[in-house]
């Protein structure tokens, strides 16, 4: 067990990855029949697009452009962008409202609030659901052109009853293994910083985000991307490691279908179908 369990290839036309993913910048891709959505933009505008290239992905087919909240390591990019393409921005209206005040998005950016309620959006259809962070905060539902379910959930201290729901039922899910405990409570961080990430308005460690990844393939997921991991404390290997243990320990034996893949810090993972 490394990166998957087991890689199968099949006929899927729907695509998920991160161009970064971590405690320095966030940046993910749903990709289906020729179109794309971005959720997030935490590293510079440059950056970003030399991701985007290295993918083989153009701007010209991005459908929009997902923020899950106002916090720097998912928007530090989206105000250069916003000036050079004109490409819509969803999220939550406290999200938009505070982009704005802050100055983190030009006066004329095009910013459409979907909380509540799914919007079609170049084809995908996406529901915003609230994660329980201490800024306003949400992760996506996203139904594919070709019919794929996939979720994505970071920046959450806690597993409320509203992102189980959301991720009810998916083919893939992106969730947040940002910690090991034993790392950050032997690690350097000043102890406010500490009571923070682990409250229940801060971030999932691995432990929780593996007994919810059990869940989720006992419940027919396939794909799991691990995302958010922290530099300082956690790393892939034991983001991995810890889901594994879970579920060998329940006596589950993955499908053959089955990936598990802990995302990049600095540059794109491997797609994931669904």
């Amino acid at each position: 067990f490394s990166a998957v369990f087991c890689i199968h290839i099949g006929e899927f036309m729907a695509f998920f990855t991160s161009l970064y993913s971590g405690s320095s910048g966030n940046c993910s891709v749903v990709r289906c029949e020729g179109k794309y959505l971005l959720i997030d933009m935490g590293k510079s505008c440059r950056t970003t697009l030399n991701a985007l290239k290295e993918m083989g992905l153009a701007v010209a087919d991005m459908q929009g452009i997902l923020v899950t909240h106002e916090h720097s390591d998912h928007i530090q990019g989206l105000r250069v962008f916003l000036k050079h393409y004109n490409v819509p921005v969803y999220g939550c209206s406290a999200t938009l409202d505070n982009l704005l005040d802050m100055e983190m998005v030009p006066p004329a950016a095009e910013l459409i609030a979907i909380e509540g309620r799914p919007e079609e959006i170049g084809g995908f259809v996406v529901e915003a659901f609230p994660t329980s962070h201490d800024v306003p905060c949400c992760g996506y539902r996203i139904r594919t052109p070709d019919g794929g379910v996939m979720a994505i959930a970071t920046d959450l201290g806690v597993l409320t009853p509203q992102v189980h729901q959301a991720l009810a039922g998916v083919k893939l899910a992106a969730l947040e293994s940002n910690y090991d405990r034993n790392c950050l409570m032997m690690g350097s961080y000043p102890y406010h910083l500490k009571r923070r990430i682990q409250s229940d308005r801060g971030h999932l460690d691995n432990a929780e985000c593996a007994a919810k990844v059990l869940e989720l393939l006992q419940d027919g997921c396939e794909k799991i991307a691990l995302c958010h991991l922290s530099r300082e404390n956690n790393t892939p290997e034991l983001a991995l490691a810890t889901v594994r243990e879970a579920i060998l320990c329940a006596g589950l034996v993955p499908g053959e279908n089955v990936v598990i893949q802990a995302q990049k810090r600095n540059e794109p993972s491997d797609w994931m179908e669904f």
